[in-house]
């Protein structure tokens, strides 16, 4: 099979970015993949920007005392827990809003897709919005920089120590949860170390917590000093011993690189090319933009069997579609109920091992529903969706307040219909021969071998005009199963 450029181009953003920006889809035929790649790497190199939502709470004068001296949070009132988590329910979906909008607007496309990955990798499901996005903006700072040195920094965010407990992690008592799932799930993976190596490393952990500020401080008189043997290793070992060692395990580097593989390469790994990057990554010192640039750069990765084989995320699907479609949302909140249904949300993986991802993507009513978002986004039309009534979850967003936003269970349908510019997307196809028109569309959509038939898309067509053709295609290629992946 034939890779054209702009096939390849249009893999390249769809892996390492959030899929092509309308303004710059018709520049895809003549650009190289090679000038793609540096575009998208010049344009990530800047780690200024962060979010800058949520404060900290235990900033807030309403929760202090008469001496102005702040409470301890078992010391506060019903009503003040109360309204401190709905302040956090509400900054975590203003957060959610402001990162979709980045991974769609940002010209920082590769840092935003490398941290979604890592987001899932490091998955930290929290009530107190002010240390989770802290951990999200310590990961997309360090994204595309040493993996060490994001490995540290993400293992001492309050964010992580309270989810995985180890707050609680003291000598004569120590908790395991922490030590447990550095090694299963964000160094090692199960197999390569043992129960023996969990319990040392728990007892080097004791003394790592946080203050209410948000900063990591390592309490002395709860660390065990005792000797430890971790890994065939003796000494008076700490935290950051621990994790020095676990870094030396070429383990460590096959398992990162592994599921770098299977999330931005193919599902189904060749073994030989994961034993070649993962060798490079640990002789390049865990250097993460050079093992992407390892990826990105080969001639394989765009070889036929890589390319329209992965099953698009809940949030690549939105942001994808969002970046093709020049759009202003009636309501943004109604992005965080396609989120819910199609079953990833933003800061609430659904465990410590974070979304599975893959054919776990898709079920009956998932697909019928991913089906029916660009029809909701072009036009007034309703859907009918009806979430579990999980507030932890819904984020607030209980049946009430759906009501009062749209009507009961049709609330999607309500806050998502938009409004699109259509004229940049008709500018996209301005050269295009009217009789060349269907094709190019669907080119410029799909990334799969198989094509749509394109008799039975005509009876679904608008031939009134050029740009009601256009506006005709693009909503319906985007409303197949083919256009599901990428």
């Amino acid at each position: 099979m034939s890779i054209s450029n702009r096939l390849k181009n249009q893999h390249l953003l769809w892996r390492a970015a959030f899929g092509p920006m309308a303004e710059a889809v018709a520049e895809l035929n003549d650009l190289s993949t090679k000038k793609l790649w540096k575009k998208l790497v010049d344009s990530s190199a800047d780690v200024s920007e962060k979010l800058d939502i949520a404060a900290n709470p235990f900033e807030d004068k309403t929760m202090m005392n008469t001496n102005g001296i702040m409470m301890e949070y078992s010391k506060l009132d019903a009503e003040q827990k109360k309204a401190l988590a709905k302040q956090s329910r509400d900054d975590l979906k203003d957060m959610n809003i402001a990162w979709l909008n980045l991974m769609i607007n940002s010209k920082a496309q590769l840092r935003e897709k490398i941290s979604l990955f890592w987001h899932g990798h490091f998955a930290c499901r929290i009530q107190n919005a002010f240390f989770s996005q802290n951990l999200l903006n310590t990961i997309r700072e360090n994204s595309l920089g040493n993996f060490a040195v994001m490995l540290r920094a993400v293992s001492k965010s309050p964010a992580m120590l309270q989810f995985l407990n180890n707050q609680q992690n003291r000598k004569g008592k120590p908790n395991e949860n922490f030590a447990r799932e550095v090694m299963e799930l964000f160094t090692l993976g199960r197999g390569n170390y043992t129960e023996k190596d969990i319990k040392e490393a728990a007892r080097a952990f004791t003394g790592w917590g946080f203050d209410k500020n948000g900063e990591f401080i390592f309490r002395n008189l709860v660390h065990d000093v005792g000797e430890k043997t971790f890994m065939g290793q003796t000494g008076n070992f700490n935290g950051d011993d621990i994790l020095d060692i676990i870094l030396k395990k070429p383990e460590t580097a096959t398992f990162i690189t592994k599921k770098i593989y299977r999330y931005f390469v193919n599902e189904n790994v060749d073994d030989a090319k994961v034993k070649y990057l993962s060798s490079r990554f640990y002789k390049n010192d865990y250097d993460i933009a050079k093992l992407l640039e390892d990826i990105y750069t080969s001639e394989w990765f765009y070889e036929p069997q890589n390319i329209g084989n992965k099953i698009k995320s809940p949030v690549e699907l939105i942001a994808g579609i969002r970046r093709y479609l020049p759009l202003t949302l009636d309501n943004d909140d109604a992005q965080l109920l396609f989120e819910k249904v199609l079953g990833q949300i933003l800061f609430y993986p659904p465990n410590v091992a974070g979304w599975a991802g893959g054919k776990s993507w898709i079920d009956s009513s998932t697909l019928m529903v991913r089906l029916q978002i660009p029809q909701v986004l072009s036009s007034k039309d309703s859907i009918d969706i009806r979430p579990k009534s999980d507030d932890d979850t819904n984020m607030g967003m209980t049946e009430e307040k759906r009501i009062k936003l749209g009507k009961k269970a049709a609330y999607a349908a309500t806050g998502a219909s938009a409004t699109i510019e259509w004229n940049i997307v008709n500018k996209i196809f301005e050269k295009t021969a009217r009789a060349n028109l269907l094709h190019s569309i669907i080119d410029s959509l799909l990334q799969t071998k198989g094509r749509i038939d394109g008799a039975l898309l005509a009876n679904y067509l608008n031939n009134e005009s050029r740009e009601s053709f256009i506006k005709s295609v693009v909503i319906n290629v985007m409303s197949t199963p083919e256009y599901q992946l990428c």
